[in-house]
């Protein structure tokens, strides 16, 4: 099957960031590192992707705008943006580790429409446009077809060391580990969701995460047959930043260990209307 125009820029342009990506890579332990948060690290090579990114994306769409890791966000045509994270597992990156992309996500009119997910260490472009179906190159994807949690295999995110919420993680570790095949932490979200998309995971879970992280993700999910929700069971994944995904069998029902690992924070009841009238 033939890409569409859309995906062809977005490829186009995933893959001469990764030419430097992949050459860097090559010699990571001469990046010039700094420290931007609690083991969150960025590299130059982070920051070069980003350009390029940027650099072809802009020539082949001038108005819209962009949502970008580094740079934030670029108002443009008010319609569409670019969601794009040029290097969606940056510590694994760092420590010569070759599980990693780069994601670029289309949002139009707040739907996303598009999304392409590019690991260049495997050569492996995973790409999906609303009602066009998801692929790995050029083979189409589907979710697995496993219906029972105890022989899925289930991949997560988990907080590193200073980041909020590592108790958390925890009990829901235990909770699924006691009733599934196998807990996978990747370290890159965006092809956590790939995997999903592709049947290579049966399911995934992680919270704290950036729209940029999801937002190719969850259109390849859809596109291969799989569900997804944030935490609560709710569809706001990009503004909560959490995300629970698999088949249609298993969602509610990973979703529903979860919830019972941590349940959501009961709501404060509503203050009396003591206003006069």
């Amino acid at each position: 099957m033939a890409r569409s125009a859309i995906i062809t820029v977005m490829a186009k342009a995933a893959e001469k960031a990764a030419i430097r990506l992949v050459r860097d890579f090559g010699e990571v332990e001469k990046l010039q590192v700094s420290r931007k948060g609690v083991a969150d690290f960025v590299s130059q090579a982070d920051i070069k992707a980003e350009e390029t990114l940027r650099q072809e994306l802009e020539k082949a769409r001038p108005g819209y705008g962009f949502l970008l890791e580094e740079g934030g966000e670029v108002k443009g045509d008010g319609v569409n943006r670019w969601i794009v994270d040029p290097l969606d597992g940056t510590v694994n990156f760092l420590h010569g580790l070759p599980h990693f992309a780069i994601s670029i996500g289309l949002e139009r009119e707040g739907e996303m429409i598009a999304g392409v997910i590019y690991d260049p260490v495997k050569h492996e472009m995973f790409h999906a446009e609303k009602g066009g179906g998801a692929f790995l190159n050029e083979s189409r994807l589907r979710v697995s077809a496993r219906r029972d949690l105890s022989g899925a295999l289930i991949g997560c995110g988990l907080p590193a060391g200073g980041q909020p919420g590592q108790e958390r993680a925890l009990k829901q570790v235990a909770v699924i580990m006691a009733q599934t095949g196998g807990i996978r932490r990747l370290g890159s979200a965006s092809l956590n969701l790939a995997y999903v998309a592709a049947g290579r995971l049966d399911g995934f879970w992680e919270e704290g995460l950036h729209p940029w992280n999801m937002a190719a993700g969850l259109v390849l999910l859809k596109e291969a047959g799989g569900y997804s929700s944030d935490i609560t069971g709710g569809t706001r994944m990009l503004e909560t930043r959490s995300v629970v995904a698999a088949n249609d069998s298993l969602h509610h029902k990973l979703g529903q260990l979860l919830r019972k690992a941590t349940p959501p924070a009961p709501r404060a009841a509503p203050k009396a209307d003591t206003s006069e009238a």
